[in-house]
């Protein structure tokens, strides 16, 4: 079931490069982040407009006349959009409220660390998981790099929650789900309330309700819907994960989370297998020796560590 829902626009992009600007400029810049945020493109190019409108105020402020015939046509727009952003960053400069709260959590170790979030959230976090956290007065969003997380969102209807996953979002009010970003595909699972899952800036958002799952295949490009037993929303966080008719493709990726090297199907068609069974995250190898009980398939394990999962020879 597809439902439209709000998506940021230029002018959400143009109040974060505005605030970027204050923050490089000020006691509170963050390279990392700011690098992180300046590599989607649509965000390059609204930093590289404020600059842009910024200098050209500074000529208009410092020139001591202009005649409006020599300027090119719609300097008084831009001009407007300057001096709008100008007295925002006053604002923010002379200390009118403005909470700002950034943290970048990179998790290596096996295991589930929790963090409380000042709105009054709490966020899970899987092994071998990156992302990075930005809230401010007016938006919340979380970037997933690499790997899942679980979060109980505190309602905010002035402030939805987005998690950023690629080129993909879910926008959230209140409610507890899972995204999990692999290598083949991302996955988003509610536990309780809604959430919408937009695969690409030109897609159709999927709204997802309590026990529903969303796959999206990158390769591909399709969503897949399944519906869920709650016992098995998140049950990553008990460290024992159980799974009912699960493609071999997607558990393998999830698989990857409790690996320190990869797995791999040696033929693709084994990817449209399907298999059922639990899953211990801290002996996860214990799986793939299961395997060959399961389906038709062996499993090897390389020297490097490596695991591939080849068709049974007959």
């Amino acid at each position: 079931m597809n439902a439209p829902v709000d998506n940021p626009g230029d002018d959400s992009i143009d109040a974060q490069a505005a605030e970027w600007f204050s923050r490089n400029r000020g006691s509170n810049p963050d390279p990392q982040a700011f690098a992180q945020w300046l590599a989607e493109p649509a965000h390059a190019r609204a930093y590289a407009k404020f600059e842009a409108l910024w200098a050209e105020l500074g000529e208009l402020r410092t020139a001591p006349s202009l005649r409006p015939a020599r300027r090119r046509r719609g300097w008084r727009p831009a001009l407007a959009v300057a001096a709008a952003l100008l007295c925002a960053l006053l604002a923010m400069t002379l200390g009118a409220p403005h909470t700002v709260f950034s943290q970048h959590i990179a998790a290596q170790a096996k295991g589930v660390r929790d963090v409380q979030l000042p709105d009054g959230s709490t966020l899970f976090v899987n092994a071998n998981t990156r992302l990075s956290i930005d809230f401010t007065a007016h938006r919340r969003d979380i970037h997933l790099l690499q790997g899942q997380l679980y979060i109980e969102v505190a309602p905010d209807k002035e402030r939805p929650l987005w998690v950023h996953s690629g080129d993909a979002q879910v926008r959230v009010v209140g409610t507890g789900f899972d995204v999990r970003r692999g290598q083949r595909q991302l996955v988003v699972t509610v536990a309780h309330g809604q959430v919408a899952l937009i695969p690409t800036a030109d897609a159709t958002p999927t709204l997802l309700s309590a026990q529903q799952r969303a796959s999206y295949d990158y390769r591909s490009g399709r969503v897949q819907q399944t519906l869920l037993d709650p016992s098995q929303v998140a049950d990553w966080r008990s460290g024992h994960l159980v799974f009912r008719n699960r493609d071999l493709a997607s558990l393998i990726d999830e698989l990857a989370l409790y690996r320190d090297q990869p797995v791999q199907l040696s033929d693709p068609a084994l990817a449209n297998y399907t298999v059922s069974g639990s899953l211990d995250v801290n002996d996860p190898d214990a799986l793939l020796r299961a395997l060959p009980a399961l389906l038709p398939v062996r499993t090897v394990i390389l020297g490097d560590g490596r695991a591939k999962i080849e068709p049974r020879k007959k």
